[in-house]
């Protein structure tokens, strides 16, 4: 699993450094969860897990203040030797000096946010769970089509950057071209975005690289988006047969998420923007509970019933 610095941490949610002194880059945060310490506070530190981001709040902090000032010491010694990545006071609070000398000591920064506890640690908890979730880049194109993240797929030079082009026209936003950055954040859901250093770009065969942010605007591109489906294109083969009907769902598997794949064969004259955009509607259909293919076989089935009375 890769990491995040602490110094993107603190850039992120906006954090005071009340350790300055201690090299932030050289802390790496490799746990996508966040721990509040109460009962490491209270002396037990069994099964206590060292990698996760240590989180003070009022309760903690008014725990602490109860105890004899050998004791405290003593507790925040054992704590804060036991390498942990970093000790964050949520709503303001100041750290004491003698635990803040005793940070420098170890190399753990201590750091202040402004927000609530339970605040911090939910847009924490969910910017590390995006970072650090398992990653693979393919080959293919991101596009948002009416809120449904389309992962347009197929064999360089067969046509997905131009798809995107003219979905892009038709009032659509680019998430990435040529290559797609695939993150799993749960088991239901697969995020998809841009290389930073091909953001925004698109590959044009004969024409070369445009910018689709500065050529379209600001709301024709967008940084992630979550993969609902895959379009596989392919080259037309008259001997392969292709679904008519779509009664069942065919998927294809990234980082172990099934994702809903059709696969379209591409012929001259085939308008492809406009495929894609009714696949992306009939999908949305589909989560609504509609299913254009089921109504039609319920149909064919109530007329063979009619006739067979």
């Amino acid at each position: 699993m890769h990491g995040i610095t602490v110094t993107r941490m603190i850039e992120k949610m906006k954090l005071e450094n009340k350790t300055p002194e201690l090299d932030t880059d050289k802390t790496v945060l490799s746990h996508p969860e966040v721990n509040r310490p109460a009962l490491q506070l209270a002396g037990f530190f069994e099964h206590f897990d060292s990698e996760r981001v240590q989180i003070i709040g009022r309760v903690e902090r008014a725990y602490v203040s109860t105890l004899p000032e050998a004791r405290k010491l003593e507790i925040f010694d054992r704590l804060l030797s036991s390498k942990i990545p970093c000790l964050v006071y949520c709503h303001g609070m100041e750290p004491d000096e003698d635990v803040l000398a005793l940070a420098i000591h170890y190399s753990v920064p201590v750091l202040v946010s402004r927000k609530t506890t339970s605040d911090f640690m939910a847009e924490l908890i969910r910017w590390l769970k995006a970072k650090l979730a398992p990653c693979i880049s393919i080959h293919g194109v991101l596009v948002d089509v009416f809120g449904e993240g389309v992962l347009i797929m197929g064999e360089s030079g067969i046509g997905k950057s131009e798809a995107a082009l003219e979905l892009i026209k038709r009032g659509h936003r680019l998430v990435t071209d040529d290559v797609v950055e695939i993150r799993k954040v749960s088991d239901e859901t697969l995020v998809g975005s841009a290389p930073d250093i091909t953001k925004h770009f698109i590959e044009l065969r004969g024409i070369g690289i445009i910018d689709v942010k500065a050529l379209f605007g600001v709301e024709s591109v967008k940084d992630t988006q979550s993969i609902d489906m895959v379009i596989k294109l392919e080259d037309w083969n008259k001997d392969k047969e292709y679904d008519r009907l779509g009664l069942e769902d065919q998927y294809t598997e990234f980082l172990g998420n099934q994702v809903v794949c059709h696969s379209l064969p591409i012929r001259p004259g085939r308008n492809l923007a406009v495929i894609v955009e009714t696949a992306a509607i009939n999908y949305r259909q589909k989560k609504m509970g509609y299913n254009a293919a089921q109504e039609l076989y319920n149909r064919v089935q109530a007329n063979l019933n009619k006739r067979s009375l």
